[in-house]
């Protein structure tokens, strides 16, 4: 892609290649800066987009000492600034976003100052009050940056809930370069996973003819094929690697919000991820979402690497009813996850429905998903280049644990991925993907 292609998108003149290049790809957010520096025009990048004081900033502990602090004091000249401070790590959780809703409701525009949480939390609490928000990044940790979701759990159960987009999105590549290594392999970790996330929404796509996209993928195809060749410039402080990898998470950002939804950026590699923060042991330390995504798309890559490579799946009708998933996540959690599972639960019909379709064009679809994957050893060779995590012992499971995420991952998201075909085909044998 031209180096131009931010950009382009953002003016809205890039052409969409899912409508042969007739149409353009829009995007809501306004302005995008990636720069070397931005000491001395944060208050110029926010005045720019028109956002109506006063502001509210929010950090945490950390990021409010990383660049928190220098956006207050640039923001203090041109309006009312309202310093607001989330707890250590604060979490991405409906209590926390209600308490955020309420430190922020004196404030007309909200303006982030961190990474993946404080991100969502901002960009969920904004449209819960139909307000404009904006965000600095303080590490490449994330792409949901340009993304109009966000992850926050509620219930006990990790939800994709819709926000606004950010007005403006500002990445200082110092800063970045200077974040926490184990933050910038997350970045990486959380980059690696679009060739398992195009693999199950193209397999859903074949299977049931629902909506599926090219743009989101076309939009990563330059800087993903950089990063892969050079992980080790990323950590070592290289500008230049740490400006393609925040291309590419403002780039996968724009394609969920072009999709309208996270499909193209989260299938089953993120249901994984999910259940280790549902059911997480009392002791764990919880890792960065990269870090549990570099680990779950190595054990995606390996099972869509075995189906493929396989013989012709056959489907059963499900085992999973709602009983068995309140015997296994509880009352509230079960009865929960039994609403997300059930649209897409396997009955008898559908079972010979989707036997047909694999019997009639099992051949096109190994051949197209084939195009789009990367092997799962090269996937974790430029993880452990980088030297980010790749197995579930680096993040501190254990694997008993690990193997009930991986079996059971699926029953808590109605999205139809190699996990779904693998089980209700009797071929999820998880001990072959650790």
């Amino acid at each position: 892609m031209p180096i131009d292609t931010i950009a382009r998108l953002v003016e809205g003149t890039l052409p969409d290649p899912d409508e042969n290049g007739s149409g353009l790809l829009h995007v809501p957010t306004r302005s995008v800066v990636i720069a070397d520096n931005l000491a001395g025009v944060e208050a110029e990048l926010v005045l720019n987009l028109d956002l109506e004081p006063p502001y509210a900033v929010v950090s945490d502990p950390l990021t409010r000492g990383v660049l928190g602090k220098r956006v207050e004091r640039a923001l203090g000249s041109t309006g009312a600034v309202i310093s607001v401070q989330l707890d250590h790590r604060p979490n991405a959780d409906m209590f926390t976003a209600n308490a955020l809703i309420r430190q922020t409701t004196n404030a007309n525009s909200l303006i982030a100052v961190g990474s993946g949480t404080i991100n969502d939390l901002c960009k969920f609490a904004a449209a819960r009050q139909k307000k404009h928000c904006a965000v600095f990044a303080t590490a490449p940790s994330m792409n949901g940056y340009t993304s109009v979701n966000a992850a926050i759990s509620e219930h006990g159960l990790k939800k994709s809930l819709a926000t606004v987009a950010p007005d403006g999105v500002f990445m200082d590549l110092e800063v970045l370069a200077n974040a926490p290594l184990r933050m910038i392999q997350s970045g990486l970790g959380d980059s690696v996973c679009r060739p398992t996330a195009q693999a199950d929404w193209l397999l859903s796509h074949l299977i049931f003819n629902g909506v599926y996209r090219q743009a989101p993928f076309d939009l990563l195809a330059d800087d993903e094929d950089a990063l892969f060749a050079e992980p080790e410039a990323l950590v070592s402080g290289n500008l230049e690697a740490m400006r393609r990898l925040a291309r590419t998470l403002v780039l996968s950002g724009f394609g969920m919000t072009i999709c309208g939804g996270s499909y193209p950026a989260s299938q089953g590699e993120h249901l994984i991820s999910h259940y280790l923060e549902m059911r997480s042991p009392p002791d764990w330390v919880a890792h960065f979402h990269g870090e549990q995504i570099a680990v779950t798309t190595c054990v995606m890559a390996r099972l869509q690497e075995q189906i493929l490579s396989g013989p012709r799946p056959w489907i059963s009708p499900s085992a999973v009813t709602k009983s068995s998933l309140v015997d296994h996540f509880g009352n509230e959690t079960g009865a929960a996850c039994w609403n997300e599972f059930q649209p897409k639960r396997v009955n008898a019909q559908r079972a010979e429905q989707i036997n047909s379709r694999l019997e009639q064009n099992w051949q096109e679809i190994q051949e197209a998903i084939s195009k789009v994957a990367i092997a799962p050893d090269r996937i974790a060779a430029t993880l452990s280049r980088a030297g980010a995590p790749v197995s579930f012992t680096d993040i501190g499971l254990s694997r008993d644990f690990f193997f009930n995420a991986v079996l059971h991952a699926r029953e808590i998201r109605n999205r139809f991925t190699f996990l779904d075909l693998a089980a209700d085909a009797g071929r999820l044998h998880v001990n072959n993907l650790l």
